[in-house]
């Protein structure tokens, strides 16, 4: 559970009295501990905190259980483990993954709808902010490649649909690395020797950007601390919003060294280890099946620093930060509960708080919405009670149960396990035979309707769920051996419509404001050149921009443009499926009229991508002139080099 449950952390603050080091604080602030303004703002954030987490933590519980269903972790009892030592490959008591397998199949299908190529997509509000839309396009992507975005999305959705939330932080980063360089060294003049002596070239390094750009960091719902008045989707109306993360002194002093935002750090060191965690613990129950957390173990050798990270939209004339009169969003840091290590202000063009919320099953007005899988809670703990009590009494009819009369057979040659057993019979009763001397005890199996039962349980998990066999791509169980064309485009049809309700949810909620974010922080934050190439559905329009070339170096100011970012609508390549666009394309084909009126490329094109086809113009034919042809159209000012500008009226250009 987190400390800021039970009270401030404060046991070891008075080890920093005494303790001064030489900080130049941003904006000429007084943010050294122990200070007046140091300690009103600590004490604003703790409150802060607090009082979000007594309202968070009241939902673990119920995560703890999704954990251990997602995980299919469950405790053994006393028979379980007993059959486990007699032998290892009995079956025993277990979480039977159905819940996990839903949890994958939707996962699944939201990759599909939003990791298309591009992710974000921008178009001009005008006729000349149309090229830089497009550059721009094209630059975020490459961010998101090289930033792995996709993996953050996949993560963000994972907790959406176990936790009812997936929340994620827009941020920009940018890596200098030493690059290796060919270095002309013009040498020196000796007067000893009358001329130049050394010169030439040699190896030295250089500064290279390696990365600049946008990047996406999940945060773990067990740590959000959101303004709780408002609903989870509409985090951006709240006065506040922070997360606690876990992070080590020397990568903090690493960072104050490179970072002109970042300071106190130093101060950290008089703490102790155990008041450097904001956490004694992992509140998940993630994993337990592997022996739970191991953050505290390393404690004697490494000094772990918990941070509380926060947003607060505030009035610096009330907390003493400056004049202003109306509200300002600030970006705080509370590191070991007790020094302030970053207070600024935050600065950014679009106002926003830089955290985007994904909670697709929210009802519009829950802090903290039931999730999917918790709403299959129930209907998992009854199917792994009907799994399970089978399996146990199977584990019970295999093992041979016996009357047996001990005066007429050596009971130690019965309980030998072995196949091929000798049982011998005893003294008294020899040549008078064995008849009745022993007998196997009749065992009924009163459960064999379970696994009927299970399968009905399955059924309305995946109906609850919006994830039955076709969305799986599991085989049809049950009517007639082959379905109809009519029946399977219904089926999927009803399957996808689900799924896209709820990408399109996703859509609004989560992927509008973080590709907005993405373009804001390109345009303000952008320094170095990227290189856009002309490929994709813009491609003719782009080598027409490059003069021929295939790649173009795009310069920051090259995308300060007025832009819409398109949402996708939450359907997957191959989805949006429709025979009758074909059929309609063969009428035009055969149609003359028809023929004139509707262009037959452009709708096979419509066709082909809705079947799921990408980069479809890579296929189109380029068709080349004959030389005598093209040497006649050259001579009519038909044709021309492609980074030939055009001639406009009046002979201008």
């Amino acid at each position: 559970m987190p400390h800021i449950v039970h009270g401030n952390n404060r046991s070891g603050f008075n080890s920093l009295k005494g303790m001064n080091y030489d900080y130049e604080y941003p904006e000429g602030l007084d943010l050294k501990p122990g200070s007046k303004l140091h300690d009103s703002i600590r004490d604003k954030i703790w409150e802060r905190a607090q009082l979000s987490a007594s309202v968070m933590t009241t939902r673990h519980k119920s995560w703890n259980k999704i954990d251990e269903v997602l995980t299919t972790y469950t405790d053994l009892n006393e028979d379980d483990l007993e059959a486990l030592a007699e032998d290892s490959k009995k079956p025993v008591t277990i979480v039977f993954p159905y819940s996990y397998a839903i949890l994958e199949t939707v996962v699944g299908y939201l990759l599909s709808a939003f990791l298309q190529n591009p992710i974000f997509e921008y178009i001009g509000k005008s006729g000349e902010d149309t090229i830089g839309a497009i550059l721009m396009t094209q630059v975020i992507q490459q961010q998101c490649e090289k930033a792995k975005v996709g993996l953050a999305f996949h993560t963000m959705f994972r907790d959406s649909l176990s936790y009812g939330f997936g929340v994620v932080t827009p941020s920009w980063k940018r890596t200098v690395v030493q690059r290796p360089v060919i270095q002309e060294d013009p040498g020196f003049f000796s007067s000893m020797f009358g001329g130049l002596i050394g010169g030439g070239k040699t190896r030295g390094t250089e500064d290279h950007v390696l990365f600049e750009g946008n990047t996406l960091l999940n945060i773990n719902p067990y740590y959000v601390l959101p303004d709780t008045n408002v609903p989870i989707d509409r985090l951006q109306d709240g006065e506040f919003f922070g997360w606690v993360e876990y992070d080590n002194y020397m990568n903090m002093l690493s960072e104050e060294k490179n970072e002109d935002n970042i300071f106190n750090v130093k101060y950290l060191k008089g703490l102790s280890a155990y008041n450097t965690s904001v956490m004694t613990d992992d509140p998940s129950a993630r994993e337990k099946r592997f022996g739970g957390s191991s953050k505290n173990k390393l404690e004697s050798v490494t000094t772990e620093v918990g941070k509380i990270n926060m947003y607060v939209k505030l009035i610096p004339k009330e907390w003493k930060l400056g004049d202003g009169e109306y509200p300002e969003k600030w970006f705080f840091t509370l590191s070991a509960d007790n020094i302030i290590t970053r207070a600024e202000p935050l600065g950014l063009n679009h106002d926003m708080f830089p955290v985007a919320s994904c909670a697709p099953d929210y009802d519009g007005y829950s802090t903290t919405p039931v999730s999917r899988i918790e709403t299959l809670q129930g209907l998992q703990t009854n199917l792994d009670f009907l799994f399970n009590m089978h399996m146990y009494n199977v584990r019970k009819a295999v093992n041979d149960m016996f009357v047996v009369d001990p005066y007429s057979l050596n009971t130690n040659d019965i309980k030998n396990p072995k196949p091929g057993k000798l049982i011998r019979t005893r003294r008294p009763v020899w040549g008078k035979g064995v008849k009745d001397s022993i007998m196997q005890l009749q065992v009924n199996d009163i459960t064999r309707a379970n696994i009927q039962d299970s399968g009905w349980i399955v059924q309305w998990m995946q109906k609850i769920g919006g994830a039955d066999d076709a969305a799986m791509g599991s085989l049809r169980q049950g009517g007639p051996e082959r379905l109809t064309g009519q029946e399977f485009q219904g089926t999927k049809a009803g399957a996808f419509n689900r799924l896209e309700r709820m990408a399109k949810v996703i859509g609004m909620q989560a992927m509008q404001d973080i590709g907005y974010m993405f373009a804001s922080h390109s345009q303000q934050l952008l320094e170095e050149p990227q290189w856009a190439k002309a490929i994709g559905t813009n491609k003719e329009r782009l080598l027409k921009e490059f003069g021929g070339e295939s790649q173009k170096q795009v310069m920051p100011e090259d995308m300060l443009i007025d832009y819409d970012l398109v949402v996708r609508d939450g359907s997957i390549p191959g989805s949006n499926y429709s025979p009758v666009w074909e059929k309609m394309f063969d009428t035009i084909a055969q149609h003359p009229e028809l023929n004139q009126k509707f262009d037959i490329q452009r709708i096979a094109t419509h066709i082909m991508r809705n079947n799921g086809a990408q980069n479809v113009d890579e296929f189109l034919k380029v068709e080349i002139a004959p030389d005598e042809q093209a040497l006649n159209m050259a001579a009519d000012a038909n044709m021309r080099p492609t980074n030939q500008a055009i001639p406009q009226a009046g002979g201008q250009v």
